[in-house]
């Protein structure tokens, strides 16, 4: 398999490379003119305070960095087939943040306990289209509901490997492929996809990521169903499916997003006998500038959700800033307001507030273990003059639980795109 997807690699690469070197005129107009770069500045400030105890002898984990994220997205070269290139140049400096406050995850962190002065990590992926299939392998800032890359600190997370993406029949689009390796948030390095068991086996590696799915549109794009499923050899399988509908009723738009998924060991089985199954749904109701939202989500088995180490938790409707409420065997619903200051005069200005509340969690040696969280963010976005699209994100945080620490915390996130090409 390993020789397989190099090969690939090899191939597409290669394919790409020749095209550049092809007369403007008859193959690479596409791929300068349709190109997109845009330079992403990021100043991230994070604060956690552990209230009723220490973690690994802290009493916060805190950091601050300036982070520079160049996207630079080719178009394609012209004829059957066209060739692209996307590249992705990572770096980040450390403002401030010593050897007692690590764990804000905002750089990597030395073996004497040091946290990094800077990190960072180049992604690059060629892509070949054919008709309305594309074929991308290296790697890049993967989204998929099974596997999604973690952007929540100073540099996003990237996997490394081969999609496969079609959409030949209107409102379907079909993926599948497979990914070798990541680099996640807080790491510059490229390393073998893992995760985490918890207890005595901690971390273990997987072998390949394999994964295939579709989501299917319909009722003017106002219904969705998903299904998809994955494979982490000789770790873990799971497979998802999803139902999401939106639908005006006069002055309200009403919302819906229904999700199952199921999880258990494969192959060798690295980190044991795995069983997991999340049932969820989030109903929201929007109207003027106002957006209420209600979600239940509810675990079973004697594992917690399954996931990369280091991804995202974004798939689970009560997935937050800073929990997921996805210990085996939880119920967690919630309440959740969104605010757009636009109706009062101030295009630009959200805010939100959400509260989550979860029980009957099985760990620590409890099987009746409970959990809150309170997530505020106030964001302010400049909608006009030479600073247009900075935004200004505070995010501040609380959370409580019987097992594990209380935590405090504050982010202060500014964000300014600036298109270059």
């Amino acid at each position: 398999m390993k020789a397989t997807h190099k090969a690939l690699s090899l191939t597409l690469l290669g394919a790409t490379s020749l095209a550049l070197f092809l007369p403007a005129s008859s193959q690479a107009a596409g791929f300068v003119e349709d190109a997109k770069v845009t330079l992403g500045l990021r100043n991230y400030y994070f604060n956690r305070n552990f209230i009723n105890q220490t973690q690994s002898g802290q009493g916060q984990a805190s950091g601050w960095t300036q982070s520079f994220i160049l996207d630079a997205r080719s178009g394609y070269t012209q004829g059957t087939v066209g060739f692209g290139l996307d590249v992705l140049g990572l770096y980040s400096v450390k403002l401030d943040g010593g050897r007692g406050t690590t764990g804000s995850q905002l750089t990597p962190v030395h073996n004497d306990g040091r946290q990094a002065d800077d990190f960072g990590r180049t992604a690059v992926a060629a892509k070949a289209k054919l008709s309305k299939t594309e074929l991308k392998v290296g790697e890049w800032f993967a989204v998929l509901p099974i596997l999604r890359a973690d952007d929540g600190r100073s540099l996003p997370q990237t996997f490394q490997g081969a999609q496969l993406t079609s959409n030949e029949i209107d409102g379907l689009t079909l993926y599948g492929g497979q990914f070798w390796k990541n680099s996640q948030r807080n790491d510059a390095s490229r390393e073998e996809m893992t995760y985490n068991a918890g207890g005595t086996l901690g971390i273990v590696e997987g072998d390949d990521f394999n994964f295939a799915g579709g989501e299917f549109k319909f009722n003017g794009n106002n219904t969705m169903v998903g299904a998809w499923h994955a494979r982490l050899e000789n770790v873990y399988q799971q497979s998802y499916l999803q139902l999401t509908h939106s639908q005006p009723v006069g002055d309200w738009v009403l919302g819906a997003n229904l999700g199952y998924v199921t999880g258990k060991d494969e192959g060798s089985a690295k980190a044991g006998n795995l069983d997991n199954k999340v049932y969820q749904g989030s109903f929201s109701a929007k109207t003027g500038n106002n957006t209420f939202t209600v979600a239940y989500q509810r675990l079973s088995g004697d594992t917690k959700f399954m996931r990369i180490d280091g991804a995202s938790g974004g798939t689970l409707v009560n997935d937050g800033f800073t929990n997921s409420y996805d210990n085996p065997e939880e119920r967690s619903w919630q309440l959740r307001h969104d605010y757009n200051f636009a109706g009062m005069g101030i295009p630009g200005l959200t805010l939100m507030n959400r509260y989550v509340s979860g029980d009957n969690i099985h760990t620590g040696g409890r099987t009746d273990a409970e959990e809150w969280g309170r997530e505020s963010e106030l964001a302010y976005t400049l909608q006009e003059g030479s600073l247009k699209n900075l935004s200004i994100r505070w995010r501040n945080s609380d959370v409580r639980r019987d097992v594990g620490a209380d935590l405090q915390e504050n982010r202060l996130i500014i964000n300014y795109p600036l298109s270059i090409l």
